[in-house]
């Protein structure tokens, strides 16, 4: 299945056994000072055992003067050691290995007294002015990155990537954008590729004729004026090419403006975004070329390579949510895996504030090694999980796998709780697709499912358990106002799941992820939306991976947004609010509640517990109302530690 995804493809003397590639994504499992953790050679080699033809580790810096915190390097020989542990971990799983080279530029600065390297002075306000790279750090730079790819070489890699795209130093070089300089490395496009194309040629002098280098370049520049068109960087790939790259990797976004959303892509961002840039620049080139951007299914990566449009596929999250995505593709086995839904929460945003990734769909990304030493337990216990929900579904499944007697009791006809409801919301189809499959997987796996059961103290006493996993989810919050059992307010769980319908103009009350949301689901419907927020700004609870996109589509439909307001009062016309202690009136037809959830109790849950001395645990929004990935991470974990 899937005949062009599993292919072989050949590039200079690597033979590949697919053409689906891991990339370089940020994991933060190394030392403060670079050194890769045996944790991250147990993720990197768990999708190499997945069946993915090539591994590229994340960004390597080649620079120590230039390099960021807890992030690997190859800087000098003290490296080798630990990455040739890495290579031979992946071939000895039947996967190839690639390094990512970096030298990070602007991206230097998160790392207080790193070098940050820019082809031109860069102004930073009340007169400060970073200074552009002196030819002698240019040099310097050119000489690391020979260097560092022949300690690749030692380390065992079986090919090189060069990385030209997001800002990092070679991509701000090439831009104009960012380069005035006057000299050799400024002014024309040739003259801007001088710094990439010298460490090109430093690279291939450094490595075997038959080791292949890849390049990772930017699509073109995203949101900034005067940047790179694709007819520049499709030039800058030819000249790439005669100095000795093979494959380009085609990227797309930038550190500096709202496009760093397209490095990584969150769920609003369609997916195959980029994939006819990367078709537009292989013709141009006629280089071998890989395609980016949300590829997260196979239907998707089997058609870009039969259609002609790349000639290899980046699947990375895809791989981090299911490691063994490859295998169970190959196998026709799609219903099997966990897809990727691109919510960023526990992959881009961790990175972002410098810890490691994990999934929300996958609580062993980093723990590898520890879930796959999970055995059947010898002595099965009869659980019961009150609750389906994601947490609650999860448990349920690592329940089950481990030989539990497992029961999963749901008070409604369908598993998924609020997780299935927020795919009710704009551009979020994935998510409710995905949680309706994971439905599927456990009623495939065999797992007891009791649909419409409401759970009580006499069904505890009939059920008789020896655990309890108590995942009984969170409910709306009504706030104690004036006027909140009127007959126009209604809350977002019955508006999204379709209960209740409004109409004409309505007022959302709650400028957070939720409140958001339902008003989009409104505005589709043609509705005249108004959010108020307490807060001084909308989206305060929204991480970074998908903060930019929700605000530009809010801004773009139309939904008009009140800050520093408090609802005092609802009439059967109108929302009064308190703005920074002013009163004022808001006309509406009718109030949507999205002002956040309350736990559902389980105090009665826990005293039978404690009065049969059976085992419990409460996880998720029962706990505190929270994201997804906490329900699932905690129902997984009370399971595996019963």
């Amino acid at each position: 299945m899937y005949d062009h995804l599993f292919s072989e493809i050949q590039i200079r003397g690597l033979n590949l056994k697919n053409r689906v590639v891991f990339p370089a994504m940020g994991s933060r499992f190394c030392s403060d000072d670079g050194y890769l953790s045996d944790q991250g050679i147990d993720y990197y080699t768990a999708r190499a055992k997945g069946g993915c033809g090539l591994i590229v580790t994340e960004a390597v810096a080649v620079w120590k003067p230039g390099s960021v915190f807890r992030m690997l390097q190859i800087s000098d020989d003290s490296y080798i050691a630990q990455l040739k542990k890495l290579t031979e971990s992946i071939h000895a799983a039947g996967g190839k290995a690639c390094i990512q080279l970096w030298q990070g530029g602007l991206a230097a600065s998160q790392t207080p007294g790193s070098v940050i390297v820019m082809p031109s002075d860069l102004p930073l306000g009340e007169g400060k002015v970073l200074p552009g790279a002196s030819k002698e750090t240019i040099h310097e730079i050119v000489k690391a990155f020979g260097e560092a790819a022949k300690r690749a070489v030692e380390a065992g890699f079986d090919c090189v990537e060069f990385h030209a795209a997001h800002n990092y130093s070679p991509h701000s070089f090439l831009s104009p954008a960012f380069n005035r300089r006057d000299d050799e490395y400024g002014g024309s496009l040739e003259n801007r590729a001088r710094y990439s194309i010298e460490s090109i040629r430093e690279i291939r002098k450094n490595i075997p004729e038959d080791m292949p280098i890849f390049m990772r370049v930017p699509a073109k520049d995203d949101e900034l004026p005067g940047g790179l068109s694709i007819e520049d960087v499709i030039e800058f790939c030819k000249m790439a090419k005669a100095a000795g790259v093979d494959v380009l990797d085609v990227s797309r976004g930038n550190i500096v403006t709202s496009a760093m959303r397209y490095e990584v892509p969150p769920l609003d961002i369609p997916r195959g975004f980029n994939v006819d840039n990367a078709a537009t620049i292989r013709k141009a080139t006629k280089m071998p070329t890989i395609a980016v951007g949300r590829i997260n299914n196979a239907d998707l990566a089997e058609s870009i390579i039969a259609e002609d449009k790349a000639d290899m596929v980046v699947m990375g999250r895809a791989q981090i949510a299911d490691p063994n995505f490859c295998n169970k593709a190959k196998a026709g086995n799609v219903e099997d895996i966990l897809n990727c839904i691109g919510c960023n929460q526990g992959c881009y945003e961790n990175c972002l504030i410098g810890a490691p990734i994990t999934c929300l769909r996958n609580p062993s990304v980093g723990k590898e090694a520890e879930f796959a030493a999970l055995k059947k337990v010898s002595d099965p216990k009869k659980v019961l999980v009150i609750g389906g929900g994601v947490g609650g579904m999860e448990a349920a499944m690592m329940a089950h796998t481990l030989g539990h007697d497992v029961t999963l009791a749901e008070a409604s006809d369908k598993l998924g709780g609020q997780f299935l409801l927020a795919g009710k919301a704009p551009r979020k189809q994935e998510i409710e697709a995905a949680t309706i499959k994971r439905e599927k997987q456990l009623q495939r796996a065999g797992v007891k499912i009791e649909y419409n059961t409401v759970v009580d103290k006499t069904y505890l006493e009939s059920f008789a358990p020896e655990v309890v996993i108590a995942a009984v989810g969170a409910s709306p919050l009504i706030p104690d106002i004036e006027g909140v059992k009127g007959n126009n307010v209604y809350n977002f769980v019955d508006v999204l799941n379709g209960t209740k319908t409004v109409e004409g103009h309505v007022v959302v009350a709650g400028g957070g992820l939720v409140g958001l949301e339902v008003a989009e689901y409104i505005r589709e419907k043609g509705n005249e939306v108004t959010v108020i927020e307490m807060q001084d700004s909308v989206a305060k609870d929204v991480g970074a991976g998908r903060k930019t996109d929700i605000l530009i589509h809010v801004a773009a439909s139309g939904i008009k947004t009140v800050t520093d307001s408090k609802c005092v009062k609802i009439t059967s016309n109108s929302v009064w609010v308190d703005q920074k202690g002013e009163i004022k009136e808001i006309p509406c037809d009718s109030v949507v509640l999205a002002v956040g959830s309350k736990s559902n109790p389980t105090s009665w849950i826990e005293e039978y517990c404690q009065k049969h001395a059976v085992e419990y645990k409460v996880v998720g929004d029962a706990v505190n109302p929270r994201r997804a990935i906490q329900a699932i991470h905690e129902g997984v974990e009370a399971v595996i530690n019963i």
